[in-house]
């Protein structure tokens, strides 16, 4: 019997159903899988269920498929089939064997749906989507039956085939099950099982004018694999009835069971695939992968990493309750990953220019630096110093209270990794604006304190104007204003207007050559990756994936 790995992630209502079906034999190994519609990116709701299926999989040494439910050709697409794969395997997990396609069973299926004709249990319907919706009924008020429901098995076996054989127009004529008009749950009263499809699919070609539906197709695709327990959220709870009820009615030997669970929903953005088509459709974004967006590969883009993501799934847990998760908490988890895993550097997003006086014109010292303030193992760089260095136009003022530790006329600062030094005067232009600080520099305080016994208020980081390196940077946050933005009558209303900033700086000579999503902590400034789509080494472009303190609550609360 296969047991969990020792170190298991706390249990849940679904490993413990696992657990007790193995105890009882019910099961001698686990088979879970991960079924996405490839008619868009996956976004973080769909990492939650990644790291369930395979999770599991993997903590029982059991088996996990990825299976891409591809039944709707017109809104599917190989650029979505590519990513999705792109995106199992960036979290760190990989599927068992091949990847499986519901196409790979269309013949299967539709031999399966012959049955059910066979049986009496399905009928060739002509009521238009429109009918069919009103003979349907209410939550309130039983269906009705089509007139076309006691057609004999030999007659809609016939149509059947004909519908095949791309004899009728879409929307004139489907399949349905035979079950309960009057059933209390709707899902059950005769639902379609084909319709009529004249669209090119990315596997099968044109080889196909009928589709199946979704409810049909999963759970025979599911009990085709092999699969001992499908997970799936909790909009499918009341499809469980169907999903039972065209496995009892087949002759097919693996049983398998659906389990629900609570979707993740999340704050200040929008879960749902259409809504997220929309703002890539409607250039609202910059395209599935922008970093404001919700989807693996926009938080891939914007310096999340792989651990920080897993991490964040595990902290929420699996439960049947729904709920919203703070924004505060996913940007927790990949602040506490880069906090220890990303090396340090030194970036100026908002440069004033800082004239060290009585530091020699032509000397350009190369000073070594650690990478990480408490692991050594990072080692250090070295960085160029010179008698004109960039600061942050915020690090400066001509006056300030005690409060304010940084650089103030007639105050020490120490520059983080090099001198101290003392601010004398200010060059403004003629709208009063500083352009150029005028500093002394004390030569002897390189790694010690002042000789004159007067420690410096403060540090604050630099850059080399002679060294350092020009660089864009992006500053990204929420994409939405409002906590459930999907409840807007209209989304679009509610988009954050500074959802980006752009500013333009200067970043250390070290990282001319950052490659592509590798984190950074700009020191006191916030957690930055090199742009994996602009970013080129004669044009630097860095995304901020989160600032070092949760402050969106304490400006917006």
């Amino acid at each position: 019997m296969t047991q969990p790995d020792n170190d298991v992630r706390p249990s849940n209502f679904i490993r413990n159903i696992i657990d007790a079906d193995l105890a009882s034999g019910k099961h001698s190994a686990v088979q879970t899988r991960f079924p996405p519609e490839p008619n868009g990116y996956l976004h973080i709701g769909h990492a939650k269920s990644i790291c369930l299926n395979f999770g599991i999989a993997k903590d029982y040494q059991g088996l996990c498929n990825l299976r891409f439910d591809d039944t709707n050709p017109e809104k599917e697409d190989v650029e979505y089939v590519e990513s999705i794969k792109q995106d199992v395997q960036w979290l760190g997990f990989q599927w068992h064997g091949d990847i499986h396609y519901s196409s790979d069973y269309f013949e299967l299926l539709y031999g399966y749906a012959v049955e059910l004709i066979n049986k009496g249990l399905a009928y060739v319907d002509e009521l238009t989507p429109e009918q069919i919706r009103e003979y349907r009924g209410t939550l309130t008020q039983a269906g009705k039956p089509s007139p076309y429901r006691d057609r004999s098995p030999q007659e809609n076996l016939a149509l059947f085939e004909k519908m095949r054989a791309g004899e009728f127009k879409e929307g004139t004529i489907c399949l349905r099950a035979k079950i309960d008009m009057a059933s209390s749950f709707m899902v059950m009263r005769d639902p379609v099982l084909y319709r009529v499809k004249f669209a090119h699919h990315h596997q099968t070609g044109d080889k196909w004018c009928i589709y199946p539906m979704y409810d049909f197709t999963h759970c025979i695709s599911d009990a085709l694999e092999g699969i001992t327990h499908s997970l799936c959220t909790l909009e499918f709870q009341d499809n469980r009835r169907l999903y039972d009820w065209v496995l009892e009615n087949i002759s097919i030997e693996c049983q398998p069971r659906q389990y629900e669970f609570s979707r993740l929903n999340l704050e200040y953005t929008v879960m749902s695939k259409r809504k997220l088509n929309q703002l890539v459709t409607d250039k609202l974004v910059d395209g599935w992968n922008d970093p404001r967006m919700p989807t693996i590969s926009g938080l891939r883009r914007r310096g999340y990493t792989p651990a920080s993501i897993r991490e964040f799934c595990q902290r929420i847990g699996v439960t049947k309750q729904e709920n919203t998760i703070e924004m505060g908490s996913l940007e927790s988890c990949v602040r506490d990953d880069l906090n220890v895993n990303a090396p340090r550097a030194m970036a100026v997003l908002d440069p004033v220019k800082v004239v060290l006086e009585n530091y020699p014109a032509d000397k350009v010292e190369v000073l070594n630096v650690a990478n990480h303030p408490s692991d050594e193992s990072m080692g250090s760089r070295e960085v160029p110093f010179s008698r004109e260095v960039w600061i942050e136009r915020e690090d400066f003022r001509e006056e300030a209270n005690k409060k304010f530790k940084r650089l103030v006329l007639g105050k020490k600062v120490r520059l983080r990794g090099a001198y101290v030094l003392t601010a004398e005067r200010v060059d403004k232009d003629d709208n009063g604006d500083v352009t150029t600080i005028y500093c002394s520099v004390d030569l002897d305080s390189l790694g010690v304190d002042p000789a004159d016994g007067v420690k410096p208020k403060g540090v604050i980081h630099w850059v080399s104007a002679s060294a350092g390196l020009e660089a864009e940077f992006r500053l990204y946050d929420r994409l939405f204003t409002v906590e459930n933005p999907g409840a807007a009558e209209e989304f679009e209303t509610v988009l954050n207007p500074d959802s980006l900033v752009v500013k333009r700086g200067f970043v250390e000579a070290s990282l001319k050559n950052a490659e592509a999503e590798q984190a950074f902590q700009f020191e006191r400034v916030g957690y930055f990756c090199a742009d994996s789509v602009d970013s080129r080494s004669d044009a630097l472009v860095f995304n901020r994936t989160v600032g070092l303190r949760d402050t969106w609550a304490k400006i917006n609360g």
